[in-house]
């Protein structure tokens, strides 16, 4: 399915100044001998700083976001993601992804990353290079990314030749929000968020039933007006993250019932709040440490 942009884009390239301008020119670079791009696109600030720098770069016209769609992806970010690129006036392309087809993946060990990532090129490659007239596909892997032994993705990203042109200008996550913020993104500064399946501890099955409670505890979340959260799926028990400084709201009465209605309403039996706040990739860091032992 494609969607085109249907709003004005609100983009401001020429504001980029000093350090941001310099990277933006050293990704624009890397594009050189592109005539059309594909970007495979999450809505997260990586991604859609990329997704901006292309447009820079190659004209709208020439950049194609490319959305994976499945139960992994929680329905605020797929509405966040469609509205980031349309500040951006990219066209977005929705691609289904079927990673949970795969055993390997469903089996949710430490290389569930490479299989989702690895579904996603596949998929790009078989049905979407050609029939949108792609030169080459990129993704918004960033320095830091780079330096991270728990990111087993981008072993696909390698495997499918797909460009890297954050991380090979050497843009920190720190000057990626520089240049999103010069690029007036309204997601410059947002939280991370990683797909729902990160919630599921590894070694525990990835599943639908289980994607769809996580999505809807999580949406009751930020519904009762906390800025970021991780809803963890311990079977019957649902263990929410929280900012640190956000965690005295969640015991106020009116809140604290609205979330374990909203947790038994999604079908679990217990809802209980992590008093030591959101950590994200903590089931991914607990294997590393695991294997640095």
């Amino acid at each position: 399915m494609t969607a085109a942009a249907t709003i004005a884009p609100t983009l401001t390239p020429d504001a980029l100044t000093g350090e941001a301008l310099s990277l933006a020119d050293d990704v624009a670079a890397q594009l050189s001998g592109v005539r059309r791009l594909g970007v495979a696109y999450s809505g997260g600030v990586d991604s859609a700083t990329l997704l901006a720098l292309a447009v820079r770069a190659l004209g709208s016209e020439n950049v194609v976001a490319l959305l994976g769609v499945s139960a992994s992806l929680a329905r605020r970010e797929h509405r966040l993601a469609l509205r980031t690129a349309q500040e951006i006036g990219a066209e977005v392309v929705e691609i289904a992804t079927a990673e949970m087809d795969n055993p390997e993946y469903a089996r949710n060990d430490a290389a569930r990353c490479f299989h989702c990532k690895d579904e996603l090129f596949t998929r790009i490659d078989e049905e979407i290079v050609a029939a949108h007239a792609l030169d080459a596909v990129a993704y918004g892997e960033n320095a830091d990314d780079a330096a991270r032994h728990d990111r087993p993705g981008a072993g696909a990203a390698t495997r499918h030749r797909v460009l890297r042109p954050l991380a090979t200008a050497g843009m920190t996550k720190a000057q990626v929000r520089d240049v999103a913020r010069g690029l007036s993104l309204s997601v410059a500064d947002k939280p991370a968020a990683p797909c729902l399946s990160s919630r599921i501890p590894f070694g525990q099955a990835v599943t639908p039933e289980k994607l769809r409670q996580i999505d809807e505890l999580e949406d009751a979340v930020f519904d009762a007006g906390f800025s970021d959260c991780r809803v963890r799926h311990h079977g019957d028990v649902a263990r929410i993250e929280l900012p640190t400084d956000e965690l005295p709201r969640a015991v106020e009465p009116a809140v604290r019932g609205a979330l374990v209605a909203a947790g038994r309403s999604a079908g679990f039996r217990h809802v209980t709040i992590d008093l030591e706040g959101i950590r994200s990739g903590l089931f991914a860091l607990q294997v590393v440490r695991r294997d640095d032992a």
